[in-house]
């Protein structure tokens, strides 16, 4: 079932950035809110994993130029470093921290950066498959495969710029010759449309969030920050590029990384057409953290 929210807009440096809170604020158990980071993916992709922790006060939000958040600081590229002061503000204006975070993809390389801005405003964070490229050891391959993403998406367009991004996701393993010896892929065998809307401004396809994949974590920072890091992977997503990065993180952080269910989107319900398995997703993460 749907929980009940209510959306607030925080005035930061440049951007207007919206946020929902689901649950009372503070929190009637005194625990602190749980803070849900997502990027590309706005607040909207969090509604189910809220509705499966009812007992927590949950809050998502939309970084700065995505969904409901406007920018007029003039650019229009996303790094981790400019969000994590968005998501500092979001949490001196709630005043209720620190909080715990969950987050997601490039989220969750938000909140890295978060943690070495700022150790003091979070306790637990949980980094669900990070798409840090610098952490491989094939992280030139890597770099090569997702920039000749961009460079389909510039030459032909959306669908298949995303046929091409869904079959780099889909990749086992690291990214050999035979990987980049294969054909573009067709975007009508993933659905996609062939033809060219003529925008180029798609964050997960253009170059704007390439300082979000290129991120070098600052092991020393996090490692001693107070806060508890946690990185996350999915045990369905096999050994794809986000599984990779999210092992690779999680030794440089002397750590094994944490396997919850389902895959990369695992904790989805219908949002977005790729449900995972949000209830078992929402035990899991109750779980880790518990354990801090």
């Amino acid at each position: 079932m749907a929980r009940q929210k209510r959306t607030g807009t925080l005035r930061t440096d440049g951007a207007d950035i919206v946020y929902d809170i689901y649950g009372p604020l503070p929190a009637e158990d005194g625990r602190p809110p749980l803070l849900m980071l997502g990027q590309p993916m706005d607040a909207s992709g969090f509604g189910t994993l809220a509705s499966h922790l009812p007992e927590r006060t949950v809050v998502a939000y939309d970084p700065r130029g995505l969904g409901r958040s406007t920018r007029d600081d003039g650019r229009t590229d996303n790094t981790p470093e400019v969000q994590a002061q968005d998501v500092h503000a979001l949490i001196e204006t709630l005043g209720a921290g620190p909080v715990e975070v969950f987050a997601s993809s490039g989220g969750a390389v938000t909140a890295l950066a978060l943690v070495t801005a700022h150790p003091g405003d979070v306790t637990t964070m949980v980094a669900h498959e990070p798409p840090i490229i610098p952490v491989l050891p094939d992280a030139g391959a890597a770099e090569r495969a997702r920039d000749a993403v961009t460079d389909v998406y510039n030459a032909k367009g959306w669908g298949a710029g995303m046929a091409a991004f869904m079959a780099l996701t889909a990749w086992q393993g690291e990214y050999t010759d035979d990987y980049f010896a294969q054909p573009a892929p067709d975007p009508a065998a993933f659905g996609m449309p062939a033809e060219d809307d003529g925008k180029r401004d798609d964050p997960l396809l253009s170059d704007r969030s390439w300082a979000v994949s290129g991120y070098r974590p600052d092991v020393e920072a996090i490692t001693s920050a107070p806060t508890r890091v946690v990185i996350a992977v999915g045990e369905e997503t096999g050994n794809t590029f986000t599984a990779r990065t999210a092992v690779a993180t999680a030794a440089l952080l002397g750590q094994e990384a944490t396997v919850f269910p389902s895959h990369h989107g695992g904790f989805l319900g219908g949002e977005f057409g790729y449900p995972g398995k949000p209830e078992e997703f929402a035990k899991r993460l109750r779980e880790v953290l518990a354990e801090g």
